[in-house]
């Protein structure tokens, strides 16, 4: 690959994405949010050429971008944030979004377009995932996911471009969500205070960024089949509860957890664990990061953050 294009570039996939591109001299035209609070965080780096283009506007970036590009990576996404999960207006104009990414990635000249998917398109499902595991989405986020996977997929093909769906379980790392477990636990933690959690008992996968990324890039190369859903995810569960005791214990073992003290959502997913086979087997990769490693670098990110905050405040 040369040149790809990225939506969603300012989120967590997305700057992984980009320092690989770097490492790798891939020149990148990642597109963003006009109004995005994140793009101040994006690499500046003659290799990434940012351009500012909501995603209803997408058609509008095929004037600034050259027409020999490789690959599409299709992360936006309006309304991720979990109270705009069931706004099902904003779901479903992101229908309608995806498929303009695919016409863009066509006009731009690209062989492949790779589409982020989600586990809320499987809702609470059995055993490990994969792409013949049975979906019945719950909320409008997984019923638009899917959606989008199978209608960009049909268009794609009509196109004349290879599809991916890669259906992405929990990822964590630097530039994560405010919002999100991972980062609660460590603005919480590091203040020295006691997190309120859940009972932890969830049996969970968490894949560290990085490795989300590599196997992105990897489903741009010829080893991906065509019009095939991958389940990304690490391929190992544990209790919830562990990971927080992890992040605990890099933080100050002597820290209280909050278990239990909040209550199971209605629709609390209790299992989630990707079957990798399909990434060992068609891309020959293996995850690279443990839970601990990942949180490590993780960790440092973050607190290399609050010093730079700090710094700002003075």
């Amino acid at each position: 690959m040369n040149k790809i294009i990225i939506t969603g570039p300012t989120g967590i996939i997305g700057q992984a994405i980009l320092q690989i591109s770097i490492n790798q001299h891939i020149q990148v035209y990642a597109i963003t949010r006009p109004n995005s609070l994140r793009k101040k965080d994006l690499p500046h780096d003659p290799l990434i050429h940012i351009l500012e283009f909501d995603l209803s506007e997408l058609k509008f970036a095929a004037d600034v971008i050259p027409h020999t590009c490789d690959v599409f990576y299709h992360l936006g996404w309006s309304g991720s944030a979990a109270v705009y999960r069931n706004n099902v207006y904003m779901q479903a104009a992101n229908i309608q979004y995806t498929l303009e990414a695919v016409k863009l990635a066509q006009v731009c000249g690209c062989h492949t377009f790779i589409g982020a998917g989600s586990q809320a398109e499987y809702g609470r499902a059995e055993g490990a995932l994969n792409e013949e595991t049975p979906v019945f989405p719950e909320v409008g986020y997984g019923m638009a996911k899917l959606c989008a996977g199978q209608m960009s997929r049909l268009l794609a093909h009509q196109l004349g471009m290879k599809h991916i769906w890669a259906r992405i379980l929990s990822v964590y790392g630097p530039y994560d969500g405010e919002n999100t477990l991972i980062m609660y636990l460590l603005r919480t933690l590091l203040q020295g205070q006691k997190p309120a959690c859940t009972k932890g008992k969830q049996v969970w996968d968490y894949i560290y960024a990085k490795d989300v990324a590599n196997i992105l890039a990897a489903l741009g190369e010829d080893k991906s089949v065509d019009g095939k859903i991958y389940c990304i995810g690490s391929g190992q569960a544990r209790p919830l509860k562990d990971y927080m005791k992890t992040i605990r214990d890099l933080i100050d073992p002597s820290l209280p957890l909050g278990l239990g003290e909040v209550p199971y959502s209605e629709r609390q997913v209790q299992y989630l664990l990707a079957d990798t086979t399909a990434i060992k087997n068609d891309l020959g990769y293996t995850m690279q990061y443990s839970f601990q490693e990942g949180m490590k670098e993780t960790l440092n990110w973050y607190k290399e953050k609050l010093r730079n905050r700090n710094r700002h405040d003075r």
